[in-house]
């Protein structure tokens, strides 16, 4: 685990609107102190404990946006990507205006114990699971390795529950039935106004959206976090590059032709496009 001095050192840093703020802390009691926000959760909203008003279609859709915009600041975060682990709606606090701020920040060390900015190691926000299993990502639990992917799983199944109203067990296998049968109107909460349904089919279809193709490392053919351009003019996953060359290639993994040097330069504006097409998309 990181020492406390170490947690207060990235919460603090983690300055975003859509993510709870730090105000300080409180060495004798041993706590931390964050803004309060006075509608609580995501969660009591969904499904409207203690007579809650619904959400409209509106808030719904902007509630969307800000968490998406939250996760790619986490996600784009330096020196090494933050994954939070645990996004559920319980985890999603709203304020007076009913925007979203993440919370339940607690850190765990992934990787060497060298400092913590080290180029080789990396960490993550998480909390316990506290029965969200559903929300956790497949690859997660098979392997055992948190990636932002495990945050997009989640983040994806929390837009379903927006859209339907529903409960997230079996959530997505009904979504891609009603889809399927030109039927997803009648999935739709009703409690939410009258959708659009050119709106409800869009967030449906995020999974599927076509992904630029020099988004891609030509080695991994994912997403790109940290694209470096190597000596021979193509970018790649600076992790997946590094690993090549320290693994004794001299040679370009796309045209196996020598390379002229070993010197990697971050490219800063595929890294800015991307980040981009994924808060927009």
């Amino acid at each position: 685990m990181l020492s406390s001095c170490d947690q207060v050192q990235i919460l603090s840093s983690l300055q975003h609107p859509h993510l709870l703020t730090l105000l300080g802390v409180c060495p004798e009691a041993w706590s931390i102190v964050y803004e309060y926000l006075p509608n609580g959760t995501l969660q009591n909203y969904l499904f409207r404990k203690s007579n809650i008003i619904p959400l409209t279609w509106n808030i719904r859709t902007r509630m969307i946006a800000e968490i998406s915009s939250a996760l790619c600041f986490l996600h784009s975060f330096k020196p090494e990507a933050i994954i939070h682990g645990d996004l559920k709606p319980e985890t999603i606090l709203l304020d007076s205006s009913l925007s979203c701020k993440i919370c339940e920040f607690r850190f765990s060390r992934l990787g060497t114990e060298e400092s913590l900015y080290s180029p080789s190691s990396s960490f993550h926000l998480s909390t316990e699971p506290k029965g969200a299993f559903t929300y956790t990502d497949p690859e997660f639990q098979r392997t055992g390795v948190l990636t932002t992917k495990s945050d997009i799983y989640s983040f994806g199944l929390i837009i379903l529950q927006l859209l339907t109203g529903r409960t997230p067990v079996g959530l997505a296998v009904l979504v891609r039935h009603a889809v399927s049968c030109g039927k997803l109107s009648s999935i739709i909460d009703s409690s939410a106004g009258e959708w659009p349904l050119s709106v409800a089919s869009r967030l449906v279809e995020l999974e599927e959206r076509p992904v630029p193709s020099f988004f891609l490392c030509p080695i991994l053919q994912e997403i790109m976090h940290d694209p470096q351009i190597a000596a021979d003019g193509f970018t790649y996953e600076g992790d997946a590059i590094r690993e090549w060359l320290e693994n004794g290639h001299d040679t370009s993994p796309m045209t196996n032709l020598k390379l002229s040097h070993l010197l990697l330069t971050p490219n800063h504006s595929i890294r800015l496009a991307i980040q981009d097409w994924l808060c927009k998309s």
